[in-house]
């Protein structure tokens, strides 16, 4: 692949960080808070293909200039024959992962990569306040890391509002989860909680689902990694979309 050719494959690239960072498709691949190195990415690369492509072209004058300079002379026959050769055209295969990127969006994480990885659920170095609010809004994580390793005492026996997506086991058991990371959709894990009480009477993996309950004492172990994964005493639960940024990046702080 020539100069140019490698500077269309850069411009493309950039364009594509660019339409990434500029909606929300970003976020099926990093965390929000890598935007802005996102959107810089993408200016450099197209910045760098604009002055490849000018960069060729002058020397492109120049080396023209050489040529008839030397023409007739067997130099400039031999350098003239090597231009001449085609550069290979499969090069330009590299062009179409560059394509999916712009046209196809993957979908995020769900039930089937979260029972095949145990919970990555972590003990955090504390607790942060609880909304006044009734029932109090949680993250699958801060619910999880408050009934696993702390017990249920922060949550005083308060009804809570947890949302993520629905699990189920090989035996039918349910788990509401949440993916985590820490950088990339490639390095997210599972964190999950188990369902008990007053489930929808139809349950669909991978469906969203806001859940309304109250702390359940106990803890199963995850068959994958033998995690904690703790109980939660459901009263009610709703379907919901699909939200903006379905990864939770709450476990690392």
């Amino acid at each position: 692949m020539n100069r140019q050719a490698q500077a269309a494959v850069m411009f493309l690239l950039g364009a594509a960080l660019l339409h990434a960072g500029a909606t929300d498709l970003y976020l099926r691949y990093v965390k929000a808070g890598l935007r802005p190195l996102l959107l810089a990415s993408g200016a450099v690369l197209i910045a760098a293909a604009v002055a490849t492509v000018w960069y060729e072209r002058k020397r492109a004058r120049a080396a023209h200039g050489t040529e008839h300079a030397a023409h007739g002379t067997e130099e400039g026959t031999e350098e003239a024959h090597a231009h001449a050769h085609p550069e290979p055209r499969i090069s330009w295969l590299l062009v179409l992962p560059l394509l999916s990127l712009i046209l196809v969006a993957p979908p995020a994480l769900g039930s089937y990569s979260a029972l095949r990885s145990g919970t990555a659920l972590k003990q955090p170095y504390g607790y942060g306040k609880l909304s006044t609010s009734d029932p109090v809004p949680l993250s699958v994580v801060d619910y999880a890391s408050r009934a696993a390793f702390g017990h249920g005492n922060s949550l005083h026996g308060r009804p809570v509002r947890v949302t993520g997506f629905l699990a189920l086991d090989r035996g039918g058991a349910p788990f509401l989860v949440r993916m985590a990371l820490n950088c990339c959709a490639a390095d997210a894990q599972p964190v999950k909680i188990a369902l008990t009480g007053k489930l929808p009477p139809v349950l669909r993996p991978d469906a969203w689902l806001e859940v309304t309950g109250t702390y359940r004492p106990g803890l199963m172990h995850d068959p994958v990694n033998n995690g904690p994964i703790p109980y939660l005493e459901v009263v009610s639960a709703r379907p919901v979309p699909t939200p903006h940024d379905p990864y939770d990046e709450t476990w690392n702080n």
